[in-house]
């Protein structure tokens, strides 16, 4: 697995574009059709409001190229929230857009969310 990009920055909805933007790019560098890289930038975007829910400051970004496009989004900072409503959108998104779609936890809250888009090599 090549890392191809790590963002570190606070999180806040001003970044969303910025983030979004970046995001298209690297899609476009490993492959990813029109369709697909659509679908990773709503994911990238909801992993990052699902963080911002629990209360993390920031977030570190790691994308990687492994036959696809695999995308990690950590929280940075003190999570200490419970997350919204509407974050069962946002797992719903996730899970019907991406594959392999894994969590991890800290202190027993979300902290980590990872997913892959394309063929895995």
């Amino acid at each position: 697995m090549k890392e191809l990009m790590t963002l570190c920055f606070p999180l806040g909805s001003d970044k969303m574009t910025t983030v979004r933007l970046a995001t298209g790019g690297l899609a476009a560098l490993a492959g990813l059709g029109l369709d697909e890289s659509e679908d990773c930038k709503v994911c990238v975007t909801e992993s990052l409001l699902l963080l911002m829910h629990r209360g993390f400051s920031a977030a570190r970004l790691t994308f990687f190229l492994d036959g696809g496009l695999y995308v990690r989004v950590a929280g940075e900072g003190a999570g200490n929230a419970d997350g919204a409503e509407e974050d069962e959108i946002s797992f719903a998104l996730l899970s019907a857009l991406a594959d392999s779609v894994e969590t991890a936890q800290k202190d027993g809250k979300l902290a980590e969310i990872s997913f892959r888009f394309g063929e895995k090599a």
